[in-house]
């Protein structure tokens, strides 16, 4: 029987209810009535429940999803989506490249927004179109191709290296790598040497292994976290830097199988296909709106945009909203703006951190904590306390693919690495949750501040053999430094 994943409402309505209560709803009222009825808990892992609900449970589920979006949040008013307002809150927010500072020391309130009077994104959030681009001028100082190769192949290692435990418990990835030797990680994971009773009880990712374990790789093999890369560098090359929202949607349409989408994609994904379109694509029945998908979306923003934190993520902002709100929006305006700063070689990673910190509202709950991980990075010497005070925090109340919790081991990772390439991959996905996108991420960052792909340990880059598989487009089989040129054009495309 085909159970088709994250869309179905017998399976959404236990992760709103979920979210309900983490974004300042009350939802018990709703929760009492679906578990009267049987309802089953949301899946813990998977994105669909075993078997299939009841048509009532079914209808109820739907019912509750809508009587779910109308309860009022108290925290809407510090964590909005509308990037005017998200921008009102951040009193740091970064001087965009060539402005020039208002007389108070800050930047233009113009200048934020892209204008004066009722900004574009506002008419959005409240149904009048889909955000629009902020004017800007070429980057003044783009990346080197070659920075950028190392980022693509930063990116692609540390999600290599995540594959294989993605969806496993945190002690099921360090019993799997102590048992060969592999602890703390310094190379990819691997079957050999492990007991067979170890594999029983925590079982490799199903569908990464015979890809992603050091005995099998072949290049780098087709993941979520290189599809939605290639799909952001796609919408600036058909669009340019002044892409809406709406043309990010197109592109997907045209170029994303509806299989390579998951979570709050899937989600939006439907939504477009049932005629809804931007920004409440993000926000009917999709439960997984500040989950991390929008996170791994953000590189090339960064990457395009080197130096100026500001566009990095408002041009982030335009591409998340197509399937995020609030929180997750924040974690991928958060990297594009680390990344953009990174992505000059003048920075250390710290200073890259807190830039990031300035495009997100400081009282939303990814800046509380974002903040507080990197404060724990720098009080412990041992990294896995690190980690186990963060899952002490998160575990027990946040699905593991959730944006809050891994944007701050991602930040914790970075910082407790000082920026190293190897320790800032193995620190994130030793870390557990969402393991490949964490390592992804953290990998780009740290291939940035590196500078070249001959600063890559070459145990980590050579089986990558230069080649990526994808159904995104034509890029199946595109060598990283192609990527890298191609992203390079659009970094200095008007």
């Amino acid at each position: 029987m085909l159970r088709l994943t994250w869309v179905q409402p017998e399976d959404l309505i236990g992760h709103e209810l979920r979210q309900a209560a983490q974004d300042g709803r009350e939802p018990s009222a709703v929760a009492a009535r679906w578990r009267a009825a049987g309802g089953p808990e949301a899946p813990l892992t998977a994105g669909a429940s075993p078997t299939p609900a009841s048509p009532y449970l079914r209808l109820l589920a739907t019912d509750l999803l809508d009587e779910l979006a109308d309860l009022p949040s108290k925290s809407a008013d510090d964590e909005p989506t509308d990037l005017a307002r998200i921008t009102s809150l951040c009193t740091d927010w970064p001087q965009p490249a060539g402005s020039r500072a208002s007389p108070g020391g800050g930047t233009p309130r113009a200048a934020r927004v892209g204008g004066g009077g009722t900004s574009r994104s506002s008419e959005a959030e409240s149904g009048g179109g889909t955000p629009q681009a902020p004017g800007r001028a070429t980057s003044p100082r783009a990346a080197h191709p070659t920075r950028l190769e190392a980022a693509w192949l930063g990116r692609a290692v540390g999600c290599l290296l995540g594959k294989p435990v993605e969806k496993l418990p945190l002690t099921g990835i360090r019993r799997l790598a102590q048992a060969t030797g592999n602890w703390p990680l310094s190379t990819y994971f691997t079957a050999h040497g492990v007991p067979e009773d170890l594999l029983a009880e925590y079982p490799w990712n199903r569908r990464s292994a015979t890809t992603s374990l050091a005995e099998n790789i072949d290049g780098m093999p087709e993941d979520d976290d290189l599809n939605h890369p290639l799909l952001a560098l796609l919408v600036l090359q058909r669009h340019g830097r002044a892409f809406t929202t709406t043309d990010v949607a197109r592109v997907w349409l045209d170029e994303l199988p509806a299989g390579r989408a998951f979570t709050a994609e899937r989600v939006a994904y439907r939504n477009l296909l049932s005629g809804l379109e931007p920004p409440r694509t993000a926000r009917h029945h999709n439960p997984f709106r500040e989950w991390i998908g929008a996170l791994i979306r953000a590189d090339v923003h960064g990457w395009t945009n080197p130096g100026d934190p500001a566009a990095a993520a408002e041009q982030a902002h335009r591409d998340a909203t197509l399937t995020h709100t609030a929180n997750g929006v924040y974690a991928a305006m958060f990297t594009a703006a680390v990344i953009a700063t990174a992505a000059t070689g003048d920075r250390d990673v710290h200073a890259c951190l807190r830039t990031g910190l300035t495009v997100v509202p400081p009282r939303s709950r990814l800046a509380r904590a974002v903040r507080r991980a990197v404060r724990l990075a720098h009080e412990h010497t041992d990294f896995d306390t690190v980690v186990d005070l963060l899952h002490e925090t998160y575990a027990a109340t946040h699905h593991w693919v959730h944006a809050v919790p891994n944007t701050a081991l991602i930040a914790a990772a970075l910082t407790h690495a000082d920026g190293d390439f190897t320790g800032s991959i193995r620190r994130a996905v030793s870390g557990g949750w969402d393991t490949d996108s964490n390592g992804a991420t953290a990998g780009s960052v740290a291939a940035l501040l590196a500078g070249s792909p001959r600063a890559l340990p070459e145990h980590w880059t050579a089986p990558l053999k230069n080649r990526l598989a994808t159904s995104v487009g034509d890029f199946h089989g595109t060598g990283f430094d192609t990527l890298a040129r191609l992203t390079h054009l659009e970094a200095t495309r008007p």
